[in-house]
C-alpha cells in the first residue's frame, strides 16, 4: 500500500510562484514514474508533468517552461516547481503513482491564482 501525500498549494498572484510536494510511504516509490494532475473546476483532470524513477521528465505543452518537476528520493517526495502562474492554472494538483491494478492517487492540494 501506498500514501501519497501532497501540500504547498495556496493563494498566489499571476506571475508568482508556489512549490507543491508529494509525499509517499512505500520503497516502490523510488523507482517507478510519478505524475502530477490537475483538475479546475468543472474540467476533466488533465495531465501536467511526469518523472521516471531515472529522473526523465515530461510535461504537458501548457506549462512546459514553467514548472519543473523533480524528485528526491532519500526523502520519498517529488515536487513541482511552478512559476511565473496564471490565473488559468488555478486547480486542485493531484499526485498520482500509476500501477496495473490501479494508480494511487494522493488528497490534491488547491492552488489558486489570481489575476
Amino acid at each position: 500500500q501506498v500514501q501519497l501525500v501532497e501540500s504547498g498549494g495556496g493563494l498566489v498572484q499571476a506571475g508568482g510562484s508556489l512549490r507543491l510536494s508529494c509525499a509517499a510511504s512505500g520503497s516502490i516509490f523510488r523507482v517507478t514514474v510519478i505524475n502530477w494532475y490537475r483538475q479546475a473546476p468543472g474540467k476533466q483532470r488533465e495531465f501536467v508533468a511526469q518523472i521516471s524513477g531515472a529522473g526523465i521528465t515530461y510535461y504537458a505543452t501548457s506549462v512546459k517552461g514553467r514548472f519543473t518537476i523533480s524528485r528526491d528520493n532519500a526523502k520519498n517526495t517529488v515536487y513541482l516547481q511552478m512559476n511565473s502562474l496564471r490565473p488559468e492554472d488555478t486547480a486542485v494538483y493531484y499526485c498520482n503513482l500509476p500501477r496495473v491494478g490501479g494508480d494511487y492517487w494522493g488528497q490534491g492540494t488547491q492552488v489558486t491564482v489570481s489575476s
